[in-house]
């Protein structure tokens, strides 16, 4: 793990490994950069990985809370493709991080070699958005990581089918810290307070449409869960009639957010760095 620093002194982690087309991996809201342990895994012996935790998560420095947005994260990353030296990126983003992709479309667009989609589109249901406060921010309820994973099939019947305990051993490692005890946050709780006028229910969302349409003429792929409450399939549906040489795939037993180790996921992740090679 390498460091990077930002325009406002936050020191920015980050992970640079194998070689090959880049592909730079985005998390979603809380998570970090080892949500795409799979990916280095599955990729990183033709691939050039480079996972990034953004302010405020993983091993990223806390900040002002009033900085925890996707555009100063989109100004981030620019700063770590400066400090990298790298022209262009495919980026393979998480729910958040397919956001910020987004808003490099309109800050970085040049900075753009291909965009992949992880269950995240220009409009994000609303029911996901009331899912995401009834936990942000607040102590984990779980008293040990083993308890947690134990719980996850329970907590996610019907949504998430077909999953080894193993995984769901994994998940919850990325998730939450055990330690004296108990489990801890591995994200700025703070964070809830940046996100909660965004996410009020008078809210209004902005047109990100724009954002995905100035994407056009480079390599696209989405994955989404079937089960998911942030991508609806109508959002899919228009998202792959703006752009029907779109990668796409539906997993019928993933919620938010697929895993990324999933054969379909991995189907459209080829199919971009296919395109952008």
């Amino acid at each position: 793990m390498d460091f990077v620093t930002a325009e406002d002194n936050v020191r920015l982690a980050y992970d640079d490994a194998g070689q090959g087309t880049p592909l730079l991996c985005l998390p979603g809201l809380t998570r970090n950069m080892e949500d795409f342990e799979p990916v280095l895994e599955h990729y990183g012996g033709h691939v050039r990985v480079i996972r990034m935790d953004f302010r405020g998560r993983g091993a990223s420095d806390f900040a002002d809370p009033a900085t925890y947005t996707p555009m100063q994260e989109a100004r981030d990353v620019i700063a770590l493709l400066d400090h990298l030296g790298l022209e262009r990126v495919v980026i393979l983003g998480t729910s958040r991080g397919g956001l910020v992709a987004l808003m490099l479309a309109a800050m970085g667009r040049a900075r753009l070699a291909g965009v992949i989609f992880n269950d995240i589109g220009p409009e994000v249901m609303g029911a996901g958005l009331s899912n995401i406060m009834d936990y942000l921010g607040k102590p984990p309820q779980f008293s040990s990581l083993a308890e947690a994973a134990a719980a996850m099939p329970v907590l996610y019947d019907g949504v998430f089918r077909n999953v080894a305990p193993r995984q769901w051993a994994d998940l919850v490692r990325r998730i939450w810290r055990e330690e004296g005890g108990k489990l801890h946050l591995r994200y700025d709780p703070k964070l809830r307070d940046a996100v909660a006028p965004a996410f009020a229910p008078d809210a209004v969302a902005p047109d990100l449409w724009p954002l995905f349409d100035a994407l056009d003429g480079l390599p696209l792929g989405l994955i989404r869960g079937a089960q998911s409450n942030i991508l609806s399939a109508e959002t899919a549906a228009e998202m792959r009639r703006r752009r029907p040489d779109m990668a796409f795939v539906e997993l019928g037993d993933r919620g938010h957010v697929p895993f990324l180790d999933e054969p379909g996921a991995r189907a459209v992740i080829d199919a971009v760095l296919e395109r952008v090679a």
